[in-house]
């Protein structure tokens, strides 16, 4: 027998530095040590105890494929990111989307990271580049992909600010009308 033994899994192995444990929650067994994970019942699946009071429930998480790769989450042998919306996908595809520089979740398109940096720059481009008179009263209705929040806002070529959440992560609904 392995020095690592799941009666359940019938699995064996003797290399146990891999911190081997089974969820019951789960149903199979995992690795990372059981002292370092929590088992979400609402989302079906094992968290980092980082995540424990912080997480955004998403029911069966990572019960799908993710959204990049299209690989099975649920027993992927890969580390799985959490993003702040609730969705997961392949922490190296998270890093790929990253490199193409694409912040947004791929399945809710909210912003997978924390964006205010990016944000506040915007905000200095957006100052900087005065549009011209023509485009001056133009407003556009936008949807927040951070929020929900629709709002009226002035047209501007580099990107539209939600008012209620100060994101630029947002999308415009309709067509720019002449401001009345």
């Amino acid at each position: 027998m392995g020095k690592y033994f799941c009666k359940v899994c019938k699995f064996f192995d003797d290399d146990v530095s891999k911190g081997q444990y089974h969820c019951d929650g789960c149903g199979i067994c995992r690795t990372g040590g059981v002292e370092n994970f929590f088992h979400c019942d609402k989302c079906g699946c094992c968290y980092s105890n980082v995540l424990k009071d912080s997480h955004h429930c998403v029911e069966r998480a990572m019960h799908h494929n993710c959204p990049v790769c299209f690989e099975y989450l649920f027993d992927s042998t890969k580390d799985i990111s959490v993003l702040q919306c609730g969705h997961t996908i392949h922490l190296e595809c998270m890093n790929e989307m990253r490199a193409h520089h694409h912040f947004s979740c791929p399945v809710c398109s909210r912003s997978a990271c924390d964006m205010s940096a990016t944000w506040r720059k915007l905000d200095e481009e957006v100052a900087a580049t005065p549009m011209p008179d023509i485009y001056q009263k133009h407003m556009v209705w936008i949807l927040c992909n951070d929020c929900s929040a629709t709002s009226s806002v002035r047209f501007h070529v580099l990107g539209h600010k939600c008012p209620a959440c100060s994101s630029y992560n947002t999308r415009e609904t309709r067509a720019a009308c002449p401001r009345i």
